[in-house]
């Protein structure tokens, strides 16, 4: 396994530096992606990839197009660069880096598996984003005929870069906040398997969140219609794979 680390960054200039200290003894490979920041982040991420050029990379987007969107830009990056499996997360620094190693240790027992992070969450977690995935995961175990996903939202997760090119190669995947969960779906209807690893999440309370209650939302309710859809034309197949 040749493992790279995908981060997508928007106006997080705080938070980045902090993230990336804790990274940098893992010394593994990682991808910036600058989704249109302010130019006060923009600047920051420049200067942390000047200072550790020898492990870190920047792509930068003109416009802020949503957090699917950058990291479906990572994962065209690190593949072409020869990279196995990707990790995402979040530049906010609300998962815990020391779990790493942990989801790298299962991507090389299970490398053609997704590796999802199922939330442990404290006490500075808002009741309302922990009752709103709670609803999330539901429809996902609906779309999907299974119970395998643990959490269908945590954005610390490594992917199987090989899955993942034939999946964007012949679907078009949500750009926004509903990217997380319609591409997981999918990656399980396209067959690919599926491993939880119970990890901390905390919200720091500078942290910076850019989901907006209303829209995001709108957006994730629209993203399970579609997959509810998508699951009933592969009910057969689906239960086919729950008697495997």
């Amino acid at each position: 396994m040749k493992p790279c680390i995908i981060i997508p960054v928007y106006n997080h200039e705080a938070a980045i530096p902090q993230v990336l200290a804790k990274l940098k003894n893992l010394g593994i490979p990682t991808i910036l992606v600058n989704d249109g920041s302010s130019a006060l982040c923009s600047q920051i991420l420049v200067d942390c990839v000047e200072r550790e050029a020898d492990w870190l990379s920047l792509i930068n987007r003109v416009e802020n197009s949503g957090k699917g969107a950058a990291v479906l830009d990572g994962f065209k990056v690190a593949e072409a660069l020869g990279f196995s499996h990707a990790l995402q997360i979040d530049a906010d620094g609300q998962h815990e880096v020391n779990d790493i190693p942990a989801f790298l240790e299962a991507g090389t027992q299970h490398p053609d598996a997704l590796i999802l992070g199922q939330p442990l969450f404290d006490a500075t977690a808002p009741k309302s984003r922990v009752y709103g995935r709670t609803i999330a995961n539901f429809w996902v175990w609906i779309n999907t005929l299974s119970f395998k996903i643990a959490d269908s939202m945590c954005g610390f997760r490594l992917y199987p870069l090989a899955a993942v090119a034939k999946l964007t190669g012949e679907t078009d995947i949500a750009r926004g906040m509903d990217f997380d969960i319609d591409i997981l779906v999918r990656l399980y209807w396209q067959g690919v398997p599926v491993v939880n690893i119970p990890t901390c999440v905390n919200y720091p309370d500078d942290g910076v969140s850019h989901f907006k209650l209303w829209r995001d939302n709108l957006m994730i309710s629209t993203a399970h219609a579609k997959l509810f859809f998508g699951m009933l034309i592969r009910i057969p197949q689906l239960l086919g794979r729950l008697r495997s």
